[in-house]
């Protein structure tokens, strides 16, 4: 049985790639600051800052998915967020390289794009916005997205170790569907995520295919839903609120995902299976 180390294992994604990682067999540790809830593996307190501590906790492992970090902007000030989110993630690849381990799934996200924090608004270049599109965040936490990728070229140019970045758009879980019809006729409600999002089961499900698979060296791939999360039809949200964006590089005639997930479903073979539509009937 392969052994799994998740960080952040008891967050609100953690959770749910816990859950999906133990039931597909693997031997699971989580690497958090705090025990879940409801545990189903056992729980390792650890500080991800402190390099010697994450040695520790990824001894005897096969693979590592690191999705702790502090989450936005806004909850910590600047300099702690990109600090922390930039240092655990180097001591985590630090780490596994030191010991062998040749599989890594780090999280980034759409942030990296610079448009969910950005000061100065802007909008997109081009829509479906894929993995080629700029980056060019205004802020630590995108900031320290885009550095955490850069890092893990780093370390696959000096070992060969797979890293693959997942850029998720905003992630569900399957409960926050009831929420959806709050905001889901409103272009302005959510423009800064280009209206995205990933279901936490789907995401997990991306995490253990990105395990898996091999000979990906170091990529980023974005990671969402193939509709947005709006009523509204892709080409009107962005005609009501990036008129501007001009260059459209597939049709989109329906609810198309404005973040593409196209490399991602083509490198690892994934399909997003949960649509809100499913759940929230009516709309």
């Amino acid at each position: 049985m392969a052994k799994v180390v998740i960080t952040g294992g008891s967050g609100m994604l953690g959770k749910w790639v816990v859950k999906h990682f133990v039931e597909q067999g693997y031997e699971v540790i989580n690497a958090d600051t705090h025990k879940s809830a409801n545990a189903i593996c056992h729980t390792l307190i650890v500080d991800l800052n402190n390099l010697g501590e994450v040695y520790g906790i990824l001894a005897g492992a096969d693979a590592v998915v690191h999705l702790a970090a502090i989450p936005a902007m806004h909850i910590k000030t600047s300099e702690v967020t990109f600090q922390n989110n930039v240092m655990s993630t180097y001591n985590i690849l630090e780490a596994a390289a030191g010991l062998g381990i040749r599989k890594v799934v780090i999280a980034s996200s759409e942030s990296s794009y610079g448009i969910c924090f950005a000061v100065d608004r802007f909008g997109p270049q081009y829509v479906p916005m894929d993995e080629s599109h700029p980056q060019l965040p205004q802020d630590s936490y995108g900031l320290s997205k885009v550095v955490n990728e850069l890092t893990a070229d780093m370390f696959h140019r000096r070992t060969g170790m797979q890293v693959v970045s997942l850029r998720l758009g905003n992630v569900i879980e399957p409960s926050a569907y009831e929420r959806f019809p709050s905001f889901i006729h409103d272009p302005e409600q959510r423009e800064r995520i280009l209206w995205s999002y990933i279901d936490t089961r789907d995401a997990a499900q991306v995490c253990q295919l990105a395990v898996e698979a091999e000979g990906l060296g170091s990529v980023a791939l974005n990671i969402a839903a193939d509709d947005s999360s709006m009523a509204v039809p892709s080409r009107e949200l962005m005609a009501a609120r990036y008129p501007e964006v001009t260059d459209f590089r597939e049709p989109l005639s329906g609810h198309e995902t404005l973040l593409s997930n196209e490399k991602a479903k083509k490198l690892l073979n994934w399909q997003p299976k949960h649509a809100w539509r499913n759940y929230i009937k009516g709309q």
